[in-house]
């Protein structure tokens, strides 16, 4: 019980921690999101939204994988969309870059919430985050160590379902 909540901590923590460092470079230093930086902060959202469900329902064993399996798929989600960042501004993807979200009308997080999620910038440029690492290469850095925790999340908490479910037919 104690290593599932730390990992959803961790998950948790690094998800909250990018999408900060995601609205500070915006609103501290005026550097706009693009249509691909908008979908990584949905997945970051999501994950948030994942990893708070998994604390406050550790208790609730069955529930853990499906979570697990969630934070994994956004993981793989961001990691995706951190590539497609990472290569439009390396130059080794082929593509446009619009200022439409493209999202759907029952989930259009541009026109809800458009200091976050509207894109103001187009793609191809993301900013320096420390000793030469660009926020699109640093991305890609933490959705693979996401993709890990959601990894080592979705085997601890298969693991403690069976243990779980084992002492429950020994009793």
């Amino acid at each position: 019980m104690k290593d599932i909540s730390k990992l959803w901590a961790s998950i948790a923590l690094l998800s909250t921690g990018m999408a900060a460092v995601a609205l500070f470079y915006q609103y501290a230093l005026g550097t706009a999101p693009c249509v691909l930086c908008v979908h990584a902060r949905i997945w970051t959202v999501g994950l948030i939204v994942v990893a708070v469900l998994g604390l406050a329902l550790r208790r609730v064993l069955w529930l853990q994988p499906v979570l697990g399996i969630t934070a994994l798929g956004f993981s793989v989600g961001l990691g995706e969309t951190a590539y497609s960042l990472l290569a439009t501004e390396r130059g080794w993807g082929f593509g446009s870059c619009n200022f439409d979200a493209g999202l759907p009308s029952w989930f259009a997080l541009d026109e809800w919430f458009p200091a976050v999620f509207m894109p103001l910038e187009p793609c191809g440029y993301t900013p320096e985050l420390l000793f030469g690492v660009t926020m699109a290469e640093g991305l890609m850095a933490t959705a693979v160590i996401l993709g890990i925790l959601g990894v080592i999340k979705l085997g601890r908490s298969v693991v403690e379902l069976i243990v779980d479910a084992r002492t429950a037919q020994a009793a």
